[in-house]
């Protein structure tokens, strides 16, 4: 197991930085302040917070902390069989990787919709 903490946002909880959330700021804090912590977003949740809270995808990405997965072919062909992409992709990537050899958590607000999947989450919800 690795000391590095690899979280990956998905479109609730990015939407819920738009709209003010603290515990998403200060899990973006962690991420300037201290080593080992790397957070992720991924397109496809991207697309889908920016279309719940326009503004959201820019405001992220811009972000020098957050690293953007892009939807590359094995990703594409794993979500292509889901029903939701947003949660499809963040799924996908985190599962572990050579750069991510444990995975990664997802960080949500809605934590029920991870509920039977094979996925850590860390439930940030109000």
């Amino acid at each position: 197991m690795s000391d590095a903490r690899h979280v990956v946002l998905d479109d609730t909880m990015m939407a819920a930085a738009g709209q003010g959330n603290i515990l998403t700021f200060r899990l973006i804090h962690r991420d300037h302040a201290e080593a080992g912590w790397f957070l992720y977003v991924t397109a496809c949740a991207l697309v889908a917070a920016d279309r719940a809270r326009p503004g959201t995808a820019g405001h992220l990405a811009a972000l020098p902390g957050i690293t953007v997965l892009e939807l590359d072919l094995p990703a594409a062909l794993a979500v292509a069989r889901q029903e939701t992409w947003a949660a499809a992709h963040s799924q996908y990537a985190a599962q572990p990787t050579v750069d991510r050899p444990d995975g990664a958590i997802i960080a949500t607000t809605a934590p029920h919709r991870w509920a039977g999947e094979p996925v850590r989450v860390l439930d940030l919800s109000p």
